[in-house]
């Protein structure tokens, strides 16, 4: 009998991880937070890369067709998914992380100015009427995200549901606290100082969570383009606004946001992370990535 006690401890000590196939890096990072040492995460999008253009290769179909589970974000960010479910013909579990959420429209981002003369800066974009696809940008949506990974972790690996559901807990408190630190210090911020501008239209959900006004040339994709006319009334606004500062994005185009500094006289702000994480340094993981762009844009608007 203890042989056998034995060799069952064996196997569940030698019990392959889950395979867990993410959309792009932040999903990535966050199914890692939950599954800890039970899972192999891998990202079809990775660090530093822009996952608008994504174009699957023949060995991204074959990654999916032997994984576990698959995390998407869903709200039309990574909608070649569906497209690579279809050519894998995968039949295991397609998770879409922000079913559930609300997500905000692209012409609703204009609403969250708390004054009439930030109100009148026009978003120079299309997407007006679609869903901003950006959700994770606010940490209540991210802790939804975390629930969803463990509760389908769980249903994959039974055996682990509580290991799973515990991390998750104990990541959402590491949540909690920092969207708590974000709130206070935002908070302390003057009124004339909450104008934010930035290549694209992906803060919409920050902006919304910590009392911001984003204004951005492009719209919700990093491939969108503004029209001649919509930039040069951009600019004029940005110019009656006194707006002393823009902020870069990583990989998004820095001609755009260069166009606008150099007609308003505005300074360059530092590198704000949106869409994936970094390769390496402080926005490398999700909490460092919203820690990075909170402290970037208190440095750069306390200063206006």
């Amino acid at each position: 009998m203890s042989l056998l006690c034995l060799m069952s401890a064996s196997t569940l000590a030698e019990k392959a991880p889950i395979r867990v196939l993410a959309a792009f890096s932040i999903l990535a990072d966050l199914a890692h937070q939950v599954g800890g040492e039970r899972v192999v995460v891998t990202s079809l999008v990775g660090p530093d890369q822009d996952a608008h253009g994504f174009d699957p290769r023949a060995s991204d179909i074959r990654r999916m067709s032997q994984t576990d589970l698959v995390i998407a974000n869903g709200l039309g960010f990574d909608p070649w998914i569906a497209r690579m479910v279809a050519a894998a013909r995968y039949k295991g579990r397609v998770l879409t992380v922000s079913d559930g959420i609300t997500p905000l429209m692209a012409d609703a981002h204009e609403d969250h100015a708390d004054h009439e003369d930030e109100k009148s800066v026009s978003h120079a974009h299309a997407d007006h009427g679609a869903a901003d696809p950006h959700a994770w940008l606010d940490i209540n949506h991210a802790k939804h995200y975390v629930r969803a990974i463990a509760a389908a972790l769980g249903v994959i690996d039974p055996a682990s549901a509580a290991h799973y559901t515990d991390r998750a807990k104990s990541y959402i408190t590491q949540l909690d606290t920092l969207d708590v630190e974000l709130r206070n210090r935002f908070a302390a911020l003057p009124d004339h100082r909450r104008t934010v501008v930035t290549p694209h239209d992906a803060f919409g959900y920050f902006a919304h969570a910590y009392g911001l006004h984003f204004v951005a040339p492009a719209g919700l994709s990093n491939e969108a383009s503004p029209s001649a006319a919509s930039l040069a009334t951009l600019i004029e606004q940005l110019r009656e606004l006194k707006v002393p500062v823009v902020f870069l994005e990583s990989f998004a185009d820095e001609r755009l946001i260069e166009r606008i500094r150099t007609a308003t006289g505005a300074r360059r702000g530092g590198t704000l992370y949106a869409d994936a994480l970094a390769s390496d340094g402080p926005a490398s993981t999700y909490l460092g990535l919203m820690r990075h762009n909170a402290n970037t844009l208190l440095s750069g608007l306390d200063t206006q």
